[in-house]
């Protein structure tokens, strides 16, 4: 028999029973979308914290335990010459507060000071400018206008504040503040001490040349002032004059190292690498491996219980595929009295039931990726409007990747063939004469 007469012969009995097969693939297709939309949670999730994670952090940054600690010329030099570290940036933050002042405007910040050459081979673009050239110049916080506030501002903001927490939210002062491009401007800054606020040092005067890009998270406000490494000294002298007790005894710079890698793949070298060296090291991507050993246990579980439900559908393809034995006796009958091999007559029966798990399995891919789409777009709506809260736009709740279209797809076509190999069995076994017998 030929192929296409093989496939003719499968067809006029799904045709002869439409309703019957239709229910089969019907249960089919549930138990396999259902599979696939469990499974898919896990996924999402995970994307989800991997991005969370990893938008928050370099994902070639390795922390230095203990980074404050001073490090010599040599161990910085050390740590460079290991293989694919790409630089070992040094930043210094300031144990005190910074007031700008810019026309009637002023904020409160803290400072940095950084290799600006170093900083710039690692950090994200600017939102705005450039770095600095010359040691006059200075990088602002991409909210450092926004908190240039004037006494109208403040008034604003107050009135604001009170109105949202009489409605039970948060006004976090976006709308005031200076809203004009800051590059190119002149601001004066002073030092003053967290013990004595109202004592200033005498102002100076910066041009600023840069802002720094967006932070990942919403509601982080960066209004830092970043300067070069070389303002260290004129620091350190204008702090001199805002604190009462002896300057040496008083700690103002503390440092910080961290070093990069060329690429994500270089990290986890770099790491056995500088532990061997003696030196406390983390990086971000050992989270992550944590992170995906959990995540691959519970996709597992979720895996798990989902076939659990295509077993449950194979039940019907089972009854489906045993009716069309007995219903096919005679038709049994006559192919083995021509000649059809046992082989044939089983081949027979499992295309059929392959037909149901593979219709099914089509249906219930597209269907999951409907559902998919739908959890993400109407998920976060319904939460924010059961919470209040705005903060579920980020979360992916369902995410379906190839790799689990795949598994979905073999353990459902699997499950068919498998549920329709006894039926197809059955009808070899059926003597011929006992077929030919039997009433039409």
């Amino acid at each position: 028999m030929l192929f296409k007469d093989q496939v003719d012969f499968v067809m006029q009995h799904i045709k002869k029973n439409k309703l019957r097969v239709f229910m089969t693939v019907l249960a089919a297709t549930m138990g396999c979308a259902f599979l696939i939309v469990l499974a898919s949670i896990g996924f999402g999730l995970q994307a989800s914290m991997e991005e969370e994670i990893l938008s928050s952090e370099s994902v070639t940054k390795i922390e230095v335990m203990g980074g404050e600690a001073q490090f010599s010329e040599e161990e910085v030099a050390e740590i460079e010459a290991v293989e694919n570290v790409q630089t070992v940036l040094k930043t210094t933050t300031i144990d005190a507060e910074v007031k700008s002042f810019f026309e009637d405007r002023d904020t409160i910040s803290g400072l940095r000071l950084t290799n600006f050459t170093d900083y710039a081979s690692i950090a994200k673009p600017l939102a705005e400018g450039t770095y600095p050239k010359n040691e006059n110049e200075i990088v602002v916080g991409y909210h450092f206008g926004q908190t240039l506030l004037n006494e109208a501002d403040r008034k604003l903001i107050e009135e604001k504040e009170k109105a949202a927490k009489t409605e039970g939210t948060y006004y976090n002062g976006e709308e005031e503040g200076y809203k004009s491009s800051l590059i190119g401007k002149e601001i004066e800054i002073a030092i003053r001490s967290y013990d004595d606020p109202n004592k200033l040092s005498d102002r100076m005067t910066y041009t600023i040349v840069g802002v720094m890009p967006k932070p990942t998270y919403e509601w982080a406000i960066e209004n830092r002032i970043y300067m070069m490494d070389e303002q260290r000294t004129v620091l350190e002298n204008s702090f001199k004059q805002v604190i009462d007790e002896n300057p040496a005894d008083y700690q103002l710079f503390f440092e910080r190292y961290d070093i990069y890698a060329k690429s994500l793949e270089y990290v986890k070298p770099i790491l056995e690498d500088l532990r061997g060296k003696g030196y406390g090291v983390y990086s971000v991507t050992e989270q992550l491996e944590d992170l995906n050993v959990f995540f691959l246990v519970l996709k597992a579980g979720l895996v798990f219980v989902g076939t659990i439900a295509v077993l449950i559908a194979s039940i019907g393809i089972f009854n489906t595929m045993t009716m069309a034995v007995t219903e096919r006796t005679r038709e049994i009958g006559v192919l083995k009295a021509i000649g059809a091999s046992p082989k044939l007559i089983q081949r027979l029966f499992l295309m059929e039931s392959t037909f149901i798990g593979v219709i099914g399995t089509v249906i219930a891919i597209a269907i999951s990726y409907l559902v998919s789409f739908a959890s993400n777009l109407l998920l976060p709506i319904v939460l924010e409007a059961a919470t209040g809260e705005e903060n579920f736009g980020n979360i992916q709740f369902s995410a379906i990747p190839w790799q689990l279209v795949v598994i979905a797809a073999t353990i459902s076509i699997g499950v068919a063939m498998i549920s329709g190999l006894r039926p197809a069995r059955k009808a070899t076994k059926i003597e011929v004469m006992q077929a030919l017998r039997q009433e039409l």
